[in-house]
């Protein structure tokens, strides 16, 4: 199945909005949300001036794309109707689409009422599902006729169970996750899903040390030769293992953001956007000159 994936690892681009996104160099996704309770209290953004002010500092520091979430995927997170998540969204795009009219905007939703919602009323460019495709059985067929670029994130049951002990329990985590990807992957090739993003899922039905196995071996899913994403920012496998709080944690995010760069991601999810930029331009040097000896 894998060789129908290939591609030439040295040319990995993605179309958002007609736009040939260049991922040779690693490009950073600023994380807004739009909601009242964001595991990480300085993700939380719910006036549009703060919402403004954010965005505005996340383009200057370096991103690239701007990810908004409108429901809180933290474990036992509260659910929310998919009309209020539609409405957070819908108002935090209308904020930042009138002052950024350029800006590539991804969604972060599960749902795929509210993907069509935002791609057909906002031109989102991509949209990013912490659930692959399992809490929502019409989401990829919905990112196939909206011909939207897609995060496709590896995650077993769902935000209020994923950390039970039935969907931390795996056979062999690497290659049961990368058989995952790969099925999901093929299914949404198959439907005419060109532009596809995978992540790992940190955080997401893993154990602290599962996490780690996962970082450790990212280089692992390069063989499915799509653009693949970390998303560890100020994460609980950072706070836990050091024992401090998500305010506490941009100096472990950074060091974690390099260990993923090292194994190939192509794409920084993070709520600071500024240091991530930076952890890609010494990462590029070090490349560079390695390269050159």
């Amino acid at each position: 199945m894998l060789s129908s994936l290939m591609m030439n690892s040295n040319s990995l681009q993605i179309n958002l909005n007609n736009r040939l996104v260049d991922l040779s160099t690693p490009i950073v996704m600023g994380i807004v949300n739009v909601t009242p309770d964001s595991f990480y209290i300085g993700s939380r953004y719910r006036s549009d001036k703060t919402i403004l002010q954010a965005v505005e500092q996340m383009l200057i520091d370096g991103a690239c794309i701007i990810d908004i979430g409108g429901y809180s995927t933290r474990p036992s997170a509260e659910v929310i109707s998919q009309e209020e998540e539609i409405e957070r969204l819908s108002d935090g795009a209308e904020v930042i689409l009138k002052k950024f009219t350029e800006v590539l905007i991804s969604v972060d939703t599960f749902r795929s009422g509210v993907a069509r919602h935002m791609v057909d009323n906002y031109g989102v460019a991509m949209i990013n599902d912490v659930g692959g495709g399992t809490l929502d059985d019409m989401m990829f067929e919905t990112v196939a006729d909206c011909q939207v670029a897609y995060v496709l994130m590896h995650m077993r049951g769902t935000p209020q169970s994923m950390q039970s002990q039935t969907h931390t329990q795996y056979e062999d985590i690497i290659p049961d996750v990368l058989q995952f990807l790969e099925k999901k992957l093929s299914q949404l090739r198959l439907l005419g899903v060109h532009d596809v993003v995978i992540d790992p899922g940190f955080g997401f039905a893993k154990s602290l040390d599962q996490n780690y196995q996962l970082l450790s071996n990212l280089e692992y899913f390069k063989q499915l030769n799509v653009p693949m994403l970390a998303g560890m920012s100020r994460k609980s496998m950072l706070t836990k293992l050091l024992d401090i709080d998500p305010i506490e944690a941009l100096n472990a995010t950074t060091a974690a953001n390099m260990l993923a760069l090292t194994e190939g991601a192509s794409i920084l999810r993070v709520h600071d956007v500024k240091e991530a930029s930076q952890a890609i331009a010494i990462y590029k040097k070090y490349i560079e000159t390695k390269d050159v000896e």
